[in-house]
Protein backbone atom coordinates (compact mmCIF):
# COMPACT_ATOMS: atom_id res chain seq x y z
CA UNK A 1 0.00 0.00 0.00
CA UNK A 2 1.31 3.27 -1.05
CA UNK A 3 1.18 6.39 1.49
CA UNK A 4 -1.86 8.11 -0.61
CA UNK A 5 -3.28 5.02 -0.67
CA UNK A 6 -3.17 4.34 2.79
CA UNK A 7 -4.03 8.30 3.45
CA UNK A 8 -7.02 7.45 1.24
CA UNK A 9 -8.60 4.29 3.25
CA UNK A 10 -7.82 6.22 6.81
CA UNK A 11 -10.34 9.23 5.27
CA UNK A 12 -12.88 6.60 4.47
CA UNK A 13 -12.23 4.42 7.97
CA UNK A 14 -11.59 7.11 9.96
CA UNK A 15 -14.82 8.06 12.12
CA UNK A 16 -15.40 10.64 14.90
CA UNK A 17 -19.48 9.65 15.69
CA UNK A 18 -19.31 11.49 19.34
CA UNK A 19 -16.77 14.19 18.73
CA UNK A 20 -19.33 16.63 20.42
CA UNK A 21 -17.89 14.54 23.64
CA UNK A 22 -14.48 13.69 22.99
CA UNK A 23 -12.27 14.20 19.51
CA UNK A 24 -9.36 11.41 19.23
CA UNK A 25 -6.70 10.88 17.25
CA UNK A 26 -5.64 7.77 14.71
CA UNK A 27 -1.88 7.17 15.49
CA UNK A 28 0.30 5.35 13.28
CA UNK A 29 3.83 4.14 14.58
CA UNK A 30 6.59 6.30 12.84
CA UNK A 31 7.61 2.29 12.17
CA UNK A 32 5.13 1.76 9.53
CA UNK A 33 7.28 4.23 7.47
CA UNK A 34 10.14 2.82 8.16
CA UNK A 35 10.87 -0.41 5.99
CA UNK A 36 13.24 -0.38 2.75
CA UNK A 37 11.52 -0.74 -0.16
CA UNK A 38 7.99 -0.17 0.85
CA UNK A 39 6.13 3.10 1.38
CA UNK A 40 4.77 1.83 4.26
CA UNK A 41 4.16 -1.51 6.29
CA UNK A 42 0.44 -0.98 7.28
CA UNK A 43 -2.88 -2.13 5.37
CA UNK A 44 -5.98 -0.80 6.79
CA UNK A 45 -8.95 -1.10 4.40
CA UNK A 46 -10.99 2.10 3.65
CA UNK A 47 -14.06 -0.28 4.06
CA UNK A 48 -13.08 -0.38 7.72
CA UNK A 49 -14.52 1.83 10.44
CA UNK A 50 -12.03 3.46 13.19
CA UNK A 51 -14.30 5.02 15.71
CA UNK A 52 -11.70 7.70 16.74
CA UNK A 53 -13.82 9.03 20.06
CA UNK A 54 -10.90 7.83 21.99
CA UNK A 55 -7.87 7.51 20.09
CA UNK A 56 -6.19 5.26 18.66
CA UNK A 57 -2.51 3.67 18.07
CA UNK A 58 -1.78 1.68 15.45
CA UNK A 59 1.46 0.02 14.89
CA UNK A 60 3.92 -1.87 12.35
CA UNK A 61 3.01 -4.16 9.79
CA UNK A 62 -0.94 -4.46 10.96
CA UNK A 63 -3.15 -5.51 8.43
CA UNK A 64 -6.86 -3.91 9.47
CA UNK A 65 -9.49 -5.76 7.36
CA UNK A 66 -12.86 -4.54 5.49
CA UNK A 67 -15.99 -4.25 7.47
CA UNK A 68 -13.86 -5.00 10.66
CA UNK A 69 -14.84 -2.19 12.97
CA UNK A 70 -12.67 -0.99 16.11
CA UNK A 71 -14.90 0.78 18.94
CA UNK A 72 -13.44 3.00 21.13
CA UNK A 73 -16.84 3.89 23.04
CA UNK A 74 -19.97 2.58 24.57
CA UNK A 75 -23.02 3.83 25.75
CA UNK A 76 -24.06 3.74 29.10
CA UNK A 77 -26.68 1.08 29.66
CA UNK A 78 -27.91 1.83 33.38
CA UNK A 79 -31.55 2.45 34.33
CA UNK A 80 -34.93 2.17 32.06
CA UNK A 81 -34.59 5.57 30.45
CA UNK A 82 -34.29 5.66 27.42
CA UNK A 83 -30.87 5.34 25.71
CA UNK A 84 -30.89 8.33 23.52
CA UNK A 85 -31.74 10.24 26.38
CA UNK A 86 -29.10 9.11 28.77
CA UNK A 87 -26.91 9.55 26.18
CA UNK A 88 -27.99 13.28 25.62
CA UNK A 89 -27.41 13.60 29.58
CA UNK A 90 -24.24 11.63 29.99
CA UNK A 91 -22.66 11.39 26.84
CA UNK A 92 -20.66 8.31 25.87
CA UNK A 93 -17.86 6.39 27.91
CA UNK A 94 -14.79 6.41 25.60
CA UNK A 95 -10.78 5.05 25.73
CA UNK A 96 -7.94 4.96 23.70
CA UNK A 97 -7.10 1.97 22.37
CA UNK A 98 -3.31 0.34 21.49
CA UNK A 99 -2.66 -1.59 18.73
CA UNK A 100 0.54 -3.23 18.41
CA UNK A 101 3.43 -4.74 16.13
CA UNK A 102 1.94 -7.12 13.47
CA UNK A 103 -1.39 -7.15 14.49
CA UNK A 104 -3.93 -9.03 11.91
CA UNK A 105 -7.74 -7.85 12.53
CA UNK A 106 -9.35 -9.98 9.48
CA UNK A 107 -12.30 -9.08 7.88
CA UNK A 108 -15.51 -8.69 9.48
CA UNK A 109 -14.33 -8.70 12.65
CA UNK A 110 -15.29 -6.05 15.49
CA UNK A 111 -12.87 -4.88 18.00
CA UNK A 112 -15.27 -3.32 21.31
CA UNK A 113 -14.88 -0.55 23.38
CA UNK A 114 -13.68 -3.19 26.18
CA UNK A 115 -10.62 -3.91 24.32
CA UNK A 116 -7.67 -1.56 25.80
CA UNK A 117 -4.82 -3.09 24.53
CA UNK A 118 -3.90 -5.53 21.42
CA UNK A 119 -0.37 -6.75 22.07
CA UNK A 120 2.13 -7.45 19.36
CA UNK A 121 0.99 -10.85 16.61
CA UNK A 122 -2.31 -10.91 17.59
CA UNK A 123 -4.50 -11.92 14.83
CA UNK A 124 -8.76 -11.65 15.39
CA UNK A 125 -10.29 -14.18 13.15
CA UNK A 126 -12.88 -12.99 10.43
CA UNK A 127 -16.44 -12.11 11.54
CA UNK A 128 -15.17 -12.43 15.43
CA UNK A 129 -16.07 -10.10 17.71
CA UNK A 130 -13.34 -9.47 20.69
CA UNK A 131 -14.53 -8.17 24.02
CA UNK A 132 -11.32 -8.85 26.02
CA UNK A 133 -7.56 -7.99 25.57
CA UNK A 134 -5.64 -10.90 24.06
CA UNK A 135 -2.00 -12.38 24.72
CA UNK A 136 0.74 -11.47 22.34
CA UNK A 137 0.93 -13.72 19.70
CA UNK A 138 -2.64 -15.09 20.26
CA UNK A 139 -5.19 -16.38 17.81
CA UNK A 140 -8.36 -15.49 18.81
CA UNK A 141 -12.10 -16.10 16.37
CA UNK A 142 -15.67 -16.62 17.57
CA UNK A 143 -18.50 -14.26 18.90
CA UNK A 144 -17.77 -13.82 21.30
CA UNK A 145 -14.08 -14.25 20.53
CA UNK A 146 -11.87 -16.65 22.34
CA UNK A 147 -8.35 -17.91 21.87
CA UNK A 148 -8.13 -20.84 19.58
CA UNK A 149 -4.24 -20.97 19.05
CA UNK A 150 -1.02 -19.63 19.32
CA UNK A 151 1.82 -17.86 16.77
CA UNK A 152 4.39 -20.14 17.21
CA UNK A 153 7.59 -20.76 14.74
CA UNK A 154 7.78 -23.42 12.60
CA UNK A 155 11.02 -24.37 11.55
CA UNK A 156 12.87 -27.00 9.66
CA UNK A 157 10.76 -30.12 8.35
CA UNK A 158 7.47 -28.48 9.97
CA UNK A 159 8.09 -25.61 7.58
CA UNK A 160 9.03 -27.50 4.36
CA UNK A 161 6.13 -29.87 4.95
CA UNK A 162 3.41 -26.65 5.18
CA UNK A 163 4.95 -25.30 1.81
CA UNK A 164 4.87 -28.07 -0.20
CA UNK A 165 2.16 -29.99 0.87
CA UNK A 166 -0.33 -30.51 -2.10
CA UNK A 167 -2.94 -28.38 -2.28
CA UNK A 168 -6.46 -28.57 -3.80
CA UNK A 169 -7.06 -26.95 -6.98
CA UNK A 170 -9.51 -27.19 -9.72
CA UNK A 171 -7.75 -30.00 -11.76
CA UNK A 172 -8.37 -32.04 -8.86
CA UNK A 173 -11.84 -31.46 -8.97
CA UNK A 174 -14.34 -34.68 -9.68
Amino acid sequence: MTVAELEESIAQAKRHPHGHVHKGKLILSPKAFQTPGRETNVLISRFALLDCTGSIHIGPWCNIGARSRIYTHDHVHAGRRPLLEVEEQLGVLWQDKYIGRDVWIHEGSIVLYQVTHIPDGVVVGAGSVLTRNPGPYEIWAGAPARKVAERGELEGEAMEMLVNRKRFTLDDAP
